[in-house]
């Protein structure tokens, strides 16, 4: 899909509009709430501006908290089709986490709504980190093997996006007869894959599976390493993968301003508990490179979770890049992401509707200017 991977040097992907709070843990009372409207609202102006996708969050329990970040969201495969409707441009992704979701279901949905779209559907694989996630559905995340049942799940589901005749599957942790699906989607071989990933033993998952590595940037030279490393190990498969990062933005006229009013929603007004049920959670389930330090990226999640690392803006989450300043300064922190050989990144705001439209507005062009992006044509 071209507004996947077109030819502007850096990409952006709008995420998290479909869950209340969006992707920041702050009590602040003009946080993101996830009314539809509204999300539609920015659907159409990124949609308008040339952002190259919409990802969302699967989610089925709240971070707690005074907020309760999370406690509201949408589900990701009906809003892309709803939202896949009302745009034009910017692809869709859906998200499905590989223990509540068959590969079956995933073919024969992603298909669908790339068939709604013309063209613009993607899809997010989760393995499963949040053990409490799945119990509203009766089950329980096996967390030392989600790789590789993740890996058997994105085999089977390729190979029915190949097309052709029914067929069955018998491996490690699938069994299955009578396998097939259509219509196929309209990309071929199929919609472009992503998985989230810091620690090297999810990296390690993206490398064979995934067309872009969605990883966390808590700074410029351990993501130079990460990008490095992953390129390295997806080259082994014969894979070229993106690499992409979460930055979440706080963009004012001056400096000034744009660092008091991150430091008010994400120090003042951070939810402290959901953040401390956020960290158990990834704590229950951390990878065996990150218990073992296999990575740099490993090892800095490790400090992070272990609280040892201090983020400066504890209402962004950990691993959520701060770029914060005027325009002027946020195109010159992207310069500085871009020249490490990551490929986009994540627009995350406090208030997505708040705050898009200057950012749009004043950044854009300026990016364009820099070589960074193309002018949207008409």
């Amino acid at each position: 899909m071209a507004a996947f991977f077109g030819d502007n040097q850096f990409k952006f992907g709008l995420f998290g509009i479909n869950c209340a709070g969006g992707m920041t843990p702050s009590r602040a009372p003009e946080r993101w709430r996830a009314d539809w409207d509204e999300m539609v609202a920015v659907a159409k102006l990124v949609d308008d501006a040339g952002v190259e996708f919409m990802l969302p969050i699967a989610k089925w329990h709240g971070l707690g908290g005074e907020a309760d970040m999370w406690g509201r969201s949408f589900e990701t495969f009906t809003q892309a089709g709803a939202l896949g409707a009302l745009t034009k441009r910017t692809g869709l992704f859906v998200t499905a986490h590989v223990s509540l979701i068959t590969a079956a279901f995933a073919a024969k949905a992603i298909a669908t709504v790339d068939h709604a779209t013309h063209g613009r559907a993607g899809l997010n694989i989760v393995c499963g980190w949040n053990p409490d996630e799945f119990s509203p559905h009766g089950i329980t995340l096996d967390g030392g093997n989600r790789y590789e049942r993740g890996l058997e799940w994105f085999e089977i589901y390729d190979k029915l996006l190949e097309g052709g005749p029914k067929f069955d599957w018998k491996g490690r942790f699938y069994d299955l007869q009578g396998l097939v699906t259509d219509p196929l989607p309209v990309q071929r071989p199929r919609p472009p894959v992503m998985s989230a990933a810091q620690s090297g033993d999810g990296q390690a998952f993206a490398a064979r599976a995934a067309d872009i590595l969605f990883t966390s940037l808590q700074s410029l030279d351990v993501a130079r390493d990460t990008v490095t490393r992953f390129k390295a190990l997806a080259a082994t498969h014969g894979r070229k993968p993106d690499v992409y990062v979460e930055t979440q933005f706080v963009c004012k006229p001056t400096c000034k301003e744009a660092l008091e009013y991150a430091h008010y929603y994400a120090v003042e007004m951070a939810d402290p508990d959901a953040l401390a049920y956020f960290a158990r959670q990834k704590a229950r389930t951390m990878s065996i490179s990150t218990k073992t330090g296999d990575t740099a990226a490993d090892r800095q999640l490790a400090d992070t979770l272990s609280g040892a690392r201090k983020q400066p803006y504890p209402g962004m989450f950990a691993g959520m890049y701060p770029v914060i300043g005027s325009p002027d300064d946020v195109v010159e922190e992207l310069k500085k992401i871009s020249a490490i050989g990551v490929a986009g990144s994540t627009l995350v705001f406090l208030n997505y509707l708040r705050e898009l439209p200057y950012f749009i507005q004043e950044v854009f062009p300026r990016m364009e200017r820099a070589g960074l992006r193309m002018k949207v044509a008409a």
